[in-house]
């Protein structure tokens, strides 16, 4: 069952998806970079923040799947089949970055030996015991999908832009 609009465009639900999880992953490399030396309060802040948004960013993953299988997409603008597989790849991977990352963050904090505590209400959850191998490998994973998605995130960030300037098409409006 489809529910896209007539024109084209992304359904409220998936547009709301969208944004707010590129905010919250924004807020999520922010936080994490600017967080300060440990023991100060600005990396206490911050790091509450960063365990915040990679928090919402997995549940709000969680929701716009299960919108996405339910209420579909609107179809593919391009008749060019390379990036029609290009948009799909890179669409796929971004999907698999918004839940592996948030998961290898909550998995590496409890591997540590602690839960991941959010901050100002607290509320904890574990989802695995301590492991001292495991938190070092779970740690380089989640720093380094993070580096890489930076780049990830700025070309589909180029693609839409080109979209829109260069193929003078639809794709960048379909989102907004």
């Amino acid at each position: 069952m489809s529910y896209h609009r007539a024109s084209g465009r992304y359904t409220t639900p998936a547009i709301f998806f969208h944004w707010a999880i590129f905010l919250l992953v924004a807020l999520a490399y922010l936080a994490i970079e600017i967080r300060g030396p440990k023991g100060s309060d600005s990396r206490a802040l911050w790091s509450s923040v960063h365990l915040w948004a990679g928090t919402l960013v997995l549940a709000l993953a969680v929701l716009r799947l299960l919108w996405r299988l339910w209420a579909g997409a609107p179809t593919e603008l391009t008749g060019n089949r390379l990036l029609a597989f290009l948009a799909r790849a890179a669409h796929l991977a971004l999907y698999a970055f918004i839940f592996a990352q948030p998961l290898l963050g909550i998995l590496m904090i409890n591997a540590g030996g602690h839960p991941v505590t959010l901050a100002w209400i607290n509320v904890n959850y574990t989802l695995i015991g301590a492991d001292p191998v495991a938190k070092p490998l779970l740690k380089t994973a989640h720093v380094w999908l993070g580096n890489a998605f930076y780049w990830v995130i700025g070309l589909h960030a180029l693609a839409a832009i080109a979209h829109h300037v260069v193929f003078k098409d639809q794709t960048l409006r379909r989102m907004v």
